[in-house]
C-alpha cells in the first residue's frame, strides 16, 4: 500500500472513530458523520447499521471498564444509572490511550457537576478513592529496603524523607468516604454503621496504597493524612512531623513512633530515602 493510500485509510479511521465517540444526537455527531460520508455511502442501510453495531460495543467497553474501576459508585446509583453515566463520559471525556484500563479518571470531576446526582454529594469523592486504588493497581513496583530505617537512629532527619508505597494517595473528604467503600465491598463496617456516619456529617480520610500486589483502604486520622501528603509533597521528616503536629486537636500530640511501626508493618512505608537537596536562589547582583 503507497503512502498516499494509507493516509487516505488514516483519514478513514480517524473520521469513523470521530463518528463514534460523538455524543448522538449532538451537532457535533452530525458533523463527524457528514466527514466519514465522504469516504463511504452514509445512505445505504448497512452503514446505519453498522454504526449503531459500533456505538453500542463502544457502550459495552465503556460500561465494563468504568465498573472495573468503580464498583461502588454502580452500587450506589444503579444499574441502569450507571450504564447511562458510562455512555455519557465515554463521549465528553472519550478515551484517549488503547487501553481502557486507564480510562475513567475523570468521572470525579463529572460526578462532582452533574446536577442530577445532586441529592448524592457524597459521590464524587467516593469516586475518587475509587479511581485512586484503581490507579494504585497499576503503579510502578518499589523494591523495600528495610535496612535504610536505620538511618533514622545515625542521621539528622534533615533531608530524609520515608519512601511510600507504589500508588500512595490521600482523599481528605466532608463525608465517610472509607466506611462507604468498605461496607459496600467487605461489609467492613456495617451498612447501618456507615448510614449513620453519613447522616452525622462525619468526614474522613482515606489512604491508599498498595500492599504486594493488592490495593489497600484506610481510613486515617487527620495528623496522619498532614504527615502523608506532606511526604507526597516532597516535604522532608522535620516539615512532614510540623505538618502532622499542626493537623491534631486533641490533647494528645501526634506519635510518629506508633504511626512508623503501624505504617512499616502495613507496608505503607518502605524505605527510609534522602531529599536531592535544595538550590538556594541566588541574590542578585548589586
Amino acid at each position: 500500500m503507497n503512502t498516499q493510500a494509507l493516509q487516505a485509510l488514516g483519514a478513514q479511521q480517524q473520521a469513523l472513530l470521530q463518528a463514534l465517540l460523538a455524543q448522538p444526537g449532538s451537532t457535533d455527531a452530525h458533523a463527524c458523520e457528514e466527514r466519514l460520508a465522504g469516504f463511504i455511502d452514509a445512505s445505504q442501510p448497512q452503514t446505519a447499521r453498522g454504526l449503531a453495531v459500533y456505538r453500542a460495543n463502544g457502550h459495552a467497553m465503556a460500561e465494563r471498564a468504568l465498573r472495573s474501576a468503580y464498583p461502588v459508585v454502580a452500587q450506589l446509583i444503579g444499574v441502569d444509572n450507571f450504564a447511562l453515566l458510562a455512555r455519557d463520559l465515554w463521549h465528553q471525556h472519550p478515551p484517549l490511550r488503547g487501553d481502557l484500563a486507564q480510562w475513567g479518571g475523570a468521572l470525579p470531576g463529572f460526578l462532582q457537576h452533574n446536577a442530577q446526582l445532586a441529592d448524592v454529594p457524597y459521590l464524587s469523592d467516593v469516586a475518587c478513592t475509587e479511581w485512586a486504588l484503581h490507579t494504585a493497581t497499576g503503579a510502578a513496583d518499589v523494591v523495600p529496603d528495610p535496612g535504610s530505617f536505620a538511618r533514622l537512629a545515625q542521621e539528622a532527619p534533615e533531608g530524609l524523607a520515608l519512601t511510600l508505597a507504589p500508588g500512595t494517595a490521600v482523599v481528605c473528604s466532608a463525608y465517610p468516604v472509607a466506611s462507604l467503600i468498605g461496607a459496600h465491598l467487605d461489609a467492613t463496617p456495617r451498612l447501618d454503621e456507615t448510614a449513620q456516619r453519613l447522616r452525622d456529617g462525619q468526614g474522613e480520610h482515606a489512604l491508599v496504597w498498595r500492599q504486594g500486589h493488592r490495593p489497600r483502604l484506610q481510613r486515617i486520622d487527620p495528623s496522619a493524612s498532614a504527615l502523608v501528603q506532606a511526604l507526597l509533597a516532597g516535604a522532608d521528616l522535620p516539615q512532614a512531623l510540623k505538618a502532622a503536629c499542626g493537623a491534631t486537636h486533641s490533647a494528645n500530640a501526634f506519635d510518629f513512633s506508633a504511626w512508623l511501626h503501624a505504617a512499616v508493618a502495613d507496608a505503607v512505608v518502605t524505605g527510609v530515602h534522602s531529599l536531592p537537596p535544595r538550590v538556594k536562589p541566588q541574590k542578585p547582583s548589586p
